[in-house]
């Protein structure tokens, strides 16, 4: 499975819902949900008037914008943590919300949940270690900031939704000067990495 690349056009940073400016570089890293599943979700996203949809392809969020001052000592971390990590599988079922604490409705992640929450806990150490405004919570948004209305009908359509895939690999993405994200880095789960620039 190869990680979407059209993250380059997402919108800039958020941390917690709110913007953020890096003074030196921030990283994410991401489980992308391959074909068919994602081109299926994006229309789904954007049938619940959600303009995300558009530019953000759906996925599991391993580490949200995190800022790092030693590149070289992140890179190193991650590559380490991706060949410790086996591939596995994930299963997305059913909706849940974050509502009312944020207007977010998303796919449950129901096997591969404990992996999901391993990887974070290991990527979100050493120089990538920060406190989070909220617990971690593997999840495939599939509406967010949209009317309530809207949000009800996302949590309806796709309560039914079952789609399981094999993670192997995840996206190692930086935040650019232009305040867009672009994939530094396939890292390949188990060992080896594939350096996409």
């Amino acid at each position: 499975m190869k990680i979407s690349e059209s993250f380059d056009h997402a919108p800039a940073a958020e941390r917690d819902g709110h913007p953020v400016e890096c003074a030196s570089r921030c990283v994410g890293i991401v489980i992308a949900v391959p074909e068919p599943m994602a081109s299926e979700l994006r229309a789904a996203r954007a049938s619940f008037g959600d303009p995300m949809a558009a530019v953000i392809p759906a996925h599991i969020t391993l580490v949200t914008t995190t800022e790092t001052t030693d590149w070289d000592a992140t890179l190193r971390h991650v590559r380490e943590v991706a060949t410790c990590q086996e591939p596995f599988r994930v299963t997305l079922q059913g909706t849940s919300s974050f509502r009312p604490v944020s207007p977010v409705v998303y796919l449950n992640v129901d096997e591969g949940f404990d992996e999901c929450i391993a990887l974070h806990k290991e990527f979100q150490s050493g120089p990538l270690a920060r406190n989070l405004a909220f617990p971690f919570h593997p999840h495939v948004t599939v509406a967010h900031d949209v009317s309530e209305q809207s949000m009800d009908e996302a949590v309806q359509r796709l309560d039914g939704y079952s789609a399981s895939f094999t993670v192997d690999c995840v996206g190692l993405y930086e935040h650019d000067a232009t305040g867009l994200w672009k994939l530094h880095e396939h890292l390949q789960l188990g060992g080896g990495k594939e350096v996409s620039r």
